[in-house]
């Protein structure tokens, strides 16, 4: 014997609650939307009642789309696995919070083309505007949001040809920052570490700040300029990050003099006895460098080379290694803010808001 299938209840209408209060839908949708003045005591208690009884729940979604607002807004984000991206997104859902706003999430997992079906889905759900920390989002991409008169607010990164506020790190500055504490300490060889950064302006801003440092270094004080490379880990290529970092590894055994297995490059390019630093451009790459160092050195790898991060994530407090706190919660919530007012029809010039990193010094780069 087959059992019998559950039925669903049916959800109170608008219709249910009239018919219940005894007067007309108008007078329901008065009461719904505050229009208490127009209502007698008598009625107003009825309307409640009704609505008790029944358990009605009014649709907001069209209660909103009928007054030509739904409170919606739409975030695109990129990486959802990475810490920085979870600590701005609770600094979105507070202000939302705050401002009666829905987020309506898309994960693009770092692939260009959800990024575009995402956009494009946002603007068939009517939502009111969007926050974008996205990789490879385009004017052309963002176009259709645009066009749609949706406002959008970037986070940490610009793009090319489009003129819109813009809420992230100082990269530039945090960069300066970074590069300097290394100097102060003395190393001899600093190692920007870097995922592909031509087309993401923030890490292009982090690249381009650490190499006006280094080469700005020593002038006039005689003594001789610390030496600065940029490496690429492309941590989308697993081949080619293995083939990073063994560029790496020969250059910090010829930094330690270690005979075997070191070729002749490495030997020109790293002197014996010179002090490397690693100076990792986000929490992903300096994670990556970590695991990395301590399987091939061991405990104690980080007397081989120092490890400096843009980003706070929590292992960097368990193993010391110096970073550069960003302040994701208040990025998040004033990206919001900015959008919020948009939405309400502020009319300015586009604005950036650049908020300053701050240097938490530990072990790794003190010794």
């Amino acid at each position: 014997m087959s059992a019998a299938p559950l039925a669903t209840a049916r959800r109170a209408t608008i219709t249910d609650v009239a018919r219940e209060a005894g007067t007309g839908k108008t007078s329901i949708s008065r009461y719904l939307n505050g229009e208490m003045s127009v209502l007698s005591p008598e009625l107003r208690a009825r309307i409640e009642a009704a609505i008790q009884r029944l358990d009605y729940q009014p649709n907001q979604m069209a209660r909103g789309l009928k007054r030509g607002r739904n409170r919606l807004i739409g975030m695109l984000l990129a990486d959802l696995t990475n810490p920085y991206t979870v600590e701005v997104l609770q600094g979105v859902e507070a202000a939302c919070h705050a401002l009666g706003l829905m987020p309506l999430i898309c994960h693009a997992a770092n692939e260009v083309e959800m990024e575009r079906r995402y956009l494009q889905l946002l603007t068939t759900y009517r939502v009111e505007g969007v926050i974008v920390n996205a990789l490879g989002v385009r004017e052309e991409t963002l176009r259709p949001v645009g066009a749609g008169g949706i406002p959008v607010v970037l986070v940490d990164r610009s793009v090319d040809g489009l003129v819109t506020d813009m809420v992230g790190l100082d990269n530039r500055g945090a960069a300066e920052l970074g590069t300097r504490h290394l100097l102060e300490k003395g190393f001899d060889d600093i190692w920007f570490v870097v995922q592909p950064f031509e087309q993401v302006s923030s890490r292009n801003l982090r690249e381009a700040a650490f190499r006006e440092v280094l080469g700005n270094n020593g002038n006039g004080n005689g003594k001789a300029h610390a030496r600065g490379r940029t490496l690429v880990l492309n941590l989308g290529d697993p081949e080619a990050v293995q083939a990073s970092l063994a560029e790496l590894d020969r250059a910090i055994e010829a930094a330690a003099g270690v005979a075997g297995g070191v070729d002749r490059q490495a030997r020109r390019t790293v002197a014996p006895g010179r002090r490397i630093a690693l100076f990792a451009a986000n929490a992903p790459v300096a994670l990556c460098l970590a695991l990395h160092l301590k399987a091939r050195y061991g405990a104690d790898w980080q007397t081989r080379a120092a490890l400096l991060s843009i980003d706070d994530p929590e292992w960097a407090e368990l193993t010391g290694v110096t970073t550069i706190r960003q302040p994701t919660y208040e990025i998040g919530y004033r990206a919001v803010e900015f959008l919020h007012e948009r939405i309400e029809g502020v009319q300015t010039t586009a604005r950036d808001c650049l908020l300053p990193g701050e240097l938490i010094v530990r072990a790794s780069t003190s010794g």
